[in-house]
């Protein structure tokens, strides 16, 4: 690498260090300045990794009337720095706590640290929150200007233990007590500003007079933590020269906050770092366990995370009592906004996957916990399907998919009752297919109505009807109802002409009773000087 090249911030948080050490930093102040012109109290919501911690710092920094550090940057003209207001930071980021006396415990030592830093003494207090409301009180009144109160990961202790759901209402009733102190010392407060992944409510800081102000969604904000593509091109340019902007584009870009799509900073730095190496950097840091759960025990249709489409309230805050796999996913960064739209006056949100590595890290974990087999056998499968759809090997492609399903253990299903719906089959084969990089469209809409599936590899194009029966004894024999639905609608006429390898049409039909395919049959579309023609069906 270059050595003139500015050193890399991977694994840095604080301001200081940036700067000290001359690295590269992407200058918020802008956006930083806009929050801080006047007494404010905010909320940010962004996914794990997101530079959240960063951006707290650069509060504290500003706030103390540490000059030195943004002199280079734009607020440094547009400060005041006669003026220094004490700081109390709560940082939960680094924190995993597993019991209410682990969160009294770090609570305690926050408010110590606090006290030392500002030189101050909470005194005799019989609880976290009249230590903190004193603290409060006592900075204002010594060092003669309001208070400002940074909150890092306000969430952190519930998702933390979110599987455990008296763990997790527990770790809110402590947190509650303690962020209710904020509405109670509003006088006091010049800046208030918490940074987490989820909007909780029943936590007091969501709700009442002294409300905080959510910028998660306000497009003025959008670009306030993350890289843009003009960062990559200008303070990176020297490390990505030459990189496929196209493909980096692909695989990390995508995170939209109804604004200008941003970068996850955690992605590109260990891209960089690695040598450019294309791989899932973020999701790896971290596996949505708990949504996986929810999604098998509630049934959902994972090709449905494609295209989701919901309501302005689904992307605001739940209880922990009551929780939307949906809004857990848009709020941690497996889906992000692709568009807005206004119907009967409300906001609808269309939501998508952000990226590459997102898509095949949720597809690949999916199947996991779906499958729950090895992942060396899984990889086989992977490899096997992959072979024969590119070699448009329809007889193997089947008999691959049957011992597919005939390998996913009986617990599976009988610890459910997953399979007695279509939508798990779809699901499998959909995760499957993505996990290819195939290019797989679900619930592939025509003009007569919508195919299950449409599985794009190498030039092959394969339109996918899913049927689910009894059992084998419903066959009617020479009958495939999911290719006769094919045929009989039409799905495959749009790709008539698209396809340069080959088209085909492929009804799969499923058993509840064997818990696997039971019959499938195929149509291969043959175009020779603009004549259509299909191969007589083949029973498999």
């Amino acid at each position: 690498m270059n050595s003139q090249l500015k050193p890399l911030p991977t694994g840095h948080s604080t301001l200081a260090t940036l700067i000290d050490e001359g690295m590269v930093y992407i200058d918020k102040t802008p956006l930083v300045h806009r929050l801080t012109r006047y007494p404010g109290r905010f909320f940010l919501s962004r996914p794990r990794r997101f530079g959240k911690s960063l951006l707290v710092d650069t509060f504290q920094q500003l706030f103390e009337g540490n000059e030195r550090l943004f002199r280079d940057l734009y607020i440094h003209d547009q400060w005041d720095w006669s003026r220094r207001h004490p700081v109390i930071k709560i940082d939960f980021a680094g924190a995993e706590l597993r019991t209410p006396q682990a969160l009294d415990e770090h609570v305690a030592y926050l408010l110590e640290e606090n006290q030392e830093r500002l030189g101050l003494d909470c005194g005799e207090y019989t609880s976290a929150s009249s230590c903190l409301g004193r603290l409060i009180r006592h900075a204002s009144e010594h060092f003669g200007e309001k208070v400002v109160v940074l909150v890092d990961e306000y969430d952190k202790p519930m998702l933390d233990n979110i599987e455990n759901l008296e763990v997790a209402a527990e770790m809110r009733s402590g947190l509650k007590n303690l962020y209710s102190v904020l509405k109670a010392h509003d006088p006091y407060l010049q800046f208030v500003f918490l940074t987490g992944v989820t909007k909780f409510s029943k936590v007091s800081i969501f709700s009442g007079i002294n409300q905080l102000q959510d910028i998660s969604l306000n497009k003025s904000y959008a670009t306030i933590c993350g890289y843009t593509q003009q960062d990559l091109e200008t303070s990176f340019g020297g490390h990505l020269a030459g990189v496929d902007w196209a493909r980096l584009r692909r695989w990390y870009n995508g995170y939209r906050f109804l604004g200008e799509a941003v970068y996850n900073p955690f992605d590109i730095l260990l891209f960089i770092s690695n040598d450019r190496m294309y791989r899932n950097y973020w999701f790896e840091t971290g596996s949505p366990a708990f949504l996986v759960k929810l999604f098998r025990q509630r049934r959902y249709f994972l090709p449905e995370l494609e295209s989701i489409e919901v309501g302005e309230e689904i992307l605001d805050s739940f209880d922990i009592e009551h929780i939307n796999p949906v809004t857990l996913l848009f709020q941690s960064g497996y889906l992000t906004i692709d568009s807005v739209r206004t119907r009967h006056e409300e906001l609808k949100f269309r939501l998508v996957v952000p990226n590459q590595e997102v898509k095949t890290s949720l597809n690949k974990y999916f199947l996991d916990a779906y499958l729950a087999m090895p992942m060396d056998q899984r990889g086989r499968y992977q490899d096997q399907l992959y072979d024969t759809l590119i070699e448009a090997d329809l007889p193997q492609l089947i008999a691959t998919l049957k011992r597919l399903f005939a390998a996913i253990p009986w617990r599976n299903f009988t610890n459910n009752a997953m399979a007695d719906f279509e939508g798990y089959y779809a699901s499998v084969l959909f995760a499957f297919f993505e996990s290819l990089n195939a290019q797989v469209i679900p619930e592939d809409i025509t003009n007569q109505g919508q195919v299950d599936m449409t599985i794009e590899l190498e030039g092959w194009i394969y339109v996918m009807e899913i049927k689910l029966l009894d059992s084998a004894a419903e066959l009617v024999e020479g009958e495939n109802p999911a290719l006769e639905q094919i045929q009989a609608r039409g799905y495959s006429e749009k790709y008539r002409g698209k396809a340069s390898q080959g088209l085909f049409e492929l009804g799969l039909v499923f058993g509840r009773a064997e818990r696997n395919l039971i019959q499938a049959d195929w149509l291969k579309i043959h175009e020779i000087e603009g004549v259509t023609a299909k191969l007589k069906t083949v029973r498999h």
